[in-house]
């Protein structure tokens, strides 16, 4: 299957939290990264979600917000990481973010916000998701 997501981390579900509608599911990525995602119960049972299983996280880049300064959100998913490339658009730019656990993920941010958070190559940031932004494939 191919999906127009940019960002898409193979992983290994390690917890599964029932709640009566939704679930929380953590999917640990190679190299110590963990990826949380918000799905309904019955999303957990058709992909026939457990813990130990496999697990792809996807996560359209307009779903990453990026922060120099990432302390007090509630937002569950913060990975941190290096900027390696912007790709400057008339309105909107592409930021390539190395994160610390070795995988690339990428944001769709404003031009403003670039200059705003004076984003350029090698800049540490914190790339944040919010759990129901992340989508789960089996």
């Amino acid at each position: 299957m191919k999906l127009s997501a940019r960002n898409q981390f193979s992983g290994k579900v390690i917890e599964i939290s029932t709640g009566a509608v939704n679930s929380i599911v953590k999917i640990e990525l190679p190299n110590s990264g963990v990826i949380t995602s918000t799905i309904t119960n019955e999303a957990v049972k058709e992909l026939e979600l457990s813990v130990g299983s496999k697990a792809v996280a996807v996560i359209k880049a307009t779903s990453v917000i990026l922060s120099t300064n990432p302390s007090g959100l509630s937002a569950r998913n913060k990975l941190n990481g290096k900027v390696v490339s912007i790709n400057e658009g008339v309105v909107n730019s592409i930021v390539k973010v190395k994160l610390d656990c070795e995988q690339l993920l990428s944001s769709t941010v404003t031009v403003e916000a670039v200059k705003e958070l004076a984003l350029e190559e090698g800049l540490d940031v914190t790339a944040i998701i919010k759990a129901t932004e992340v989508m789960l494939m089996a």
